[in-house]
């Protein structure tokens, strides 16, 4: 590693022990740091460039006993082409594991572990996806055109209940034997990157589960953030730049937690914040993932997620990452993106985050009529507000996710306007998530969250039907899954798309248009919200225009002339013209 520097955690040793290095004279210990609990001793060592050890030899000794213990140290892998990132030429396809598909039943249930339930009629408990599911189904993925894989947490959540989610660790080294094991996972990425697709690992550094190691025996009271009787969270991430905010409204926004289960990681507390970095390299480079999504983002403390960014980039320049920001208002969710000019000297060096502001105003855009700020209105003022970010390609754009009601139920049901929305997805700038089964249609809305996160239908050996086959869906599922394989193709083809400026116009009577253009390629988005038939005024567009009398469509490959051009009610038209 670039780094000399490394800090090592012992636990377990019950008393006091003088550690010393064992017949090396190149490693140092430079610090002991002891804490509240005796079962813990933290080590800083230098490791110094070159070293050519296999190892960490550790003497310890109390006066009356003494034991050797080596810490390996692994050769790097240096293979080609990993830890390559995300970038706008990406499409993304999110995976929930549990409910994917089930590729090895052997490992449904782990009687080492608390819950050992497998109800695939509850909604709750697990249900057996796993990493082999994923695997087997690698052709999935490619055949729709995703090129990036993320994955809901795969790290062991020994909780008593609602494990299957994987947000709450109790391990941070671990997959979770449910899902497989960590010689699975690398097998996973390496199919993947075989494949020309990316893998995107899930983090989580504002919480962990309630049964972690590190919280059933605390290495110090400061570990975590500790209240006189339990409060969560108050959700409300714009105490944290309000300038009239009171310090209490900001300390319940990062310090509460964020469910009973969960105690919230305080990670001002140098020896925590420590172990969460090393611990990020360390499944970098056993892996060697492409990307982070950084689940709760906005909970943790800033000068420390800052810190973890700098050094993940310092040690991985073309690797990225991404911040889940649940949150209201484009300046408050731009706030947590690196280079802004909103936050004085402070600088998140945080490149992107989940759009959920492009999430709204495609949902309002899609649903309601035009207004003056309502309807496709919304989908406009939200993209003009976009000189608030460094670069807001870098955004991930989505219409549904793990924890939001599915796109197709969202829309009533209504495939025209699912239609109108994945044109806009896989058409306006940052990169694209979709969810799995939304190629299917599949519904369901958040009334509990566990309802938009249903099995795979053909996941399962036991399921009735397969819908990872063209003769297992339904027309209309077809329609969708050659949908999204369209635009998908048409999109990584498409420098207009992947690498290209955007131009909008104000919508005017339900009706948007927007250009995605390079030197050599124009591509013409036309949105229609309205109950009727629009008829175009081309006039208005010229400057996108210019020459071009024709151009073509898309979805269907036909021909379409540029005069007196219409749209239909509650749809969209993707043109394109060299």
């Amino acid at each position: 590693m670039p780094e000399e520097n490394f800090q090592l955690m012992i636990h377990g040793l019950r008393g006091d022990w003088d550690v010393e290095l064992v017949d090396d004279l190149e490693l140092t210990i430079t610090d002991q740091h002891t804490v509240d609990n005796p079962n813990y001793l933290f080590l800083d060592i230098t490791i110094p460039k070159g070293y050519k050890g296999d190892g960490i030899p550790l003497h310890f000794s109390d006066g009356n006993a003494s034991f050797k213990l080596i810490y390996p140290l692994l050769k790097r892998d240096e293979l080609p082409n990993i830890h390559r990132g995300i970038n706008s030429a990406d499409l993304i396809y999110l995976i929930f594991p549990d409910r994917f598909a089930n590729g090895d039943e052997a490992n449904d249930v782990n009687f080492g572990l608390t819950d050992t339930r497998v109800l695939r009629d509850s909604l709750k408990t697990r249900h057996g996806g796993d990493i082999k599911g994923i695997r087997d189904n690698l052709y999935h993925f490619r055949d729709l055109g995703a090129t990036a894989l993320w994955i809901n947490p795969l790290l062991t959540n020994d909780q008593p209940w609602e494990s299957y989610h994987g947000y709450a660790a109790t391990d941070h080294y671990q997959i979770d034997p449910r899902f497989g094991t960590l010689e699975d996972y690398k097998a996973l990425v390496n199919e993947c990157h075989q494949s020309g697709i990316k893998v995107i690992i899930d983090i989580v550094f504002n919480h962990v589960g309630g049964n972690h190691l590190l919280i059933k025996d605390l290495p110090s009271k400061d570990w975590i953030h500790i209240w006189d009787e339990f409060q969560r969270t108050s959700y409300r991430a714009p105490t944290l730049m309000d300038p009239y905010a009171s310090e209490s409204d900001k300390k319940i926004m990062t310090d509460g937690w964020f469910d009973y289960h969960m105690p919230d990681l305080n990670q001002k507390n140098e020896l925590l914040a420590n172990f969460l970095i090393q611990n990020s390299i360390w499944w970098i480079e056993m892996t060697g993932i492409d990307a982070y999504r950084i689940d709760t983002y906005a909970y943790s403390d800033a000068e420390f997620m800052a810190k973890w960014a700098k050094t993940i980039k310092k040690y991985y320049p073309k690797f990225n990452f991404f911040g889940e920001t649940w949150v209201h208002g484009t300046p408050i969710q731009a706030h947590f993106t690196e280079n802004n000019k909103m936050n004085g000297e402070f600088n998140t060096e945080l490149p992107a985050v989940t759009d959920f502001q492009m999430y709204y105003a495609i949902n309002d855009a899609i649903s309601k009529p035009q207004g003056w700020t309502d309807g496709m209105a919304k989908l406009y003022y939200t993209l003009a507000k976009d000189f608030v970010y460094e670069d807001p390609n870098r955004n991930i754009l989505f219409l549904d996710n793990h924890d939001l009601g599915r796109y197709y139920s969202m829309v009533g049901e209504d495939f025209e306007k699912w239609k109108m929305g994945m044109s806009w997805l896989m058409t306006t700038r940052g990169i694209p998530m979709i969810y799995y089964g939304t190629e299917i249609l599949m519904t369901g809305f958040t009334d509990p969250d566990a309802k938009v996160r249903a099995d795979y239908p053909g996941g399962w050996k036991s399921d009735s039907v397969n819908k990872f086959t063209k003769e297992g869906r339904t027309e209309l599922e077809n329609e969708a899954f050659d949908f999204i394989q369209t635009l998908a193709r048409f999109r990584k083809k498409s420098k207009a798309i992947t690498k290209g400026q955007t131009m909008q116009f104000v919508p005017v009577d339900g009706v948007y248009v927007y250009f995605r253009y390079t030197d050599s390629e124009t591509v013409m988005v036309i949105m229609n919200s309205a109950e009727k038939e629009m008829a175009l005024d081309m006039d208005r567009y010229a400057e996108r225009i210019t020459s071009a009398t024709t151009a073509k469509n898309v979805v269907t490959g036909s021909q379409v002339s540029l005069e007196n051009l219409k749209i239909g009610s509650k749809s969209s038209l993707i043109l394109q013209w060299n």
